[in-house]
């Protein structure tokens, strides 16, 4: 890896390491709703004159309906489904929860009817993984009512379906431009519901803040410096950056918001991580006899 190659990488894993601590922050003035609008407006403010320069938008009126269950999938039903369980879930546990995503990806490989072969390697790899999310349940969740363990269950499973939706049918089209669409779109639809839930009184400093580096950090420039780092390391290894962002955003919450590291979280994302290598992982492939 060249040293621009990990200077993005290392930027990108703390980058989408932190936005679960700077939602848990948010979402104690802004309703997760009003958030989602936030984020999504600020950031579309961003990126779309930027794909709109680069023509990244007309390839789009295609392929309109993939984008709208892209959206939909992978930005408007995830967001406020994980601003929703932040308000009762520590960001460090959302976030090694969250670490499932890859786990829940193997899983709808191995019962999707996708032509991969299944092998011992996938399913010693869940039965790992899924030991793993029920340590972090089991041991830290405590009185934790099952509500918001069922929304960050959703989330993963948005997350792993979103890329194949990208990956069927969005994939002749340019990313910024379907990144960008997306933000717009949800901002649009999250505008009337925002209205309803706009706070009393102006936010915190700290609030705004968090929204701010949220939107423009964590969203636009984020996904700007994730598509740099796919040109320079490829596809495949940048999404290693999965594995490492839910170790960030575990140290940040205990680092910034005193959230208890405990040895279930430890254990339990170990596990998550491992089970996640090994499921996703691809193992040797087989040589032809002569």
């Amino acid at each position: 890896m060249t040293r621009r190659g990990a200077l993005l990488f290392a930027a990108m894993c703390v980058i989408w390491g932190i936005p679960y601590l700077l939602i848990r922050v948010a979402v104690r003035e802004l309703a997760p709703v009003t958030l989602v609008f936030f984020r999504t407006a600020l950031a579309a403010a961003l990126l779309v004159p930027v794909a709109a320069f680069r023509q990244e938008l007309r390839p789009l009126l295609g392929p309109w309906r993939p984008l709208l269950a892209y959206t939909a999938i992978e930005v408007a039903i995830p967001w406020v489904l994980l601003a929703e369980a932040e308000t009762r879930l520590s960001s460090s546990l959302t976030g090694l929860l969250i670490a499932a995503t890859p786990l829940v990806s193997a899983l709808l490989v191995a019962f999707g009817g996708m032509r991969e072969r299944q092998g011992t390697r996938r399913w010693l790899g869940l039965a790992i993984g899924f030991g793993g999310v029920a340590a972090l349940v089991g041991l830290d969740v405590g009185d934790v009512r099952a509500a918001p363990l069922v929304e960050i269950l959703l989330v993963a499973v948005c997350y792993a379906v979103g890329p194949i939706v990208f990956a069927r049918f969005l994939s002749d089209v340019p990313a910024l431009g379907v990144v960008a669409a997306s933000l717009l779109l949800t901002a649009v639809v999250y505008a009337s519901f925002a209205a309803f839930r706009w706070p009393d009184r102006v936010p915190s400093g700290e609030v705004i803040a968090s929204v701010v580096s949220l939107s423009i950090v964590c969203t636009a420039i984020a996904f700007l410096l994730f598509f740099a780092l796919i040109r320079e390391v490829g596809p495949v290894r940048s999404t290693v950056i999965t594995y490492v962002n839910p170790a960030v955003a575990a140290v940040a919450g205990v680092v910034l918001l005193d959230e208890q590291l405990t040895a279930g979280m430890v254990v339990g994302f170990a596990l998550v991580l491992l089970g996640s290598v090994v499921a996703t992982g691809r193992g040797p492939e087989p040589v032809p006899e002569p």
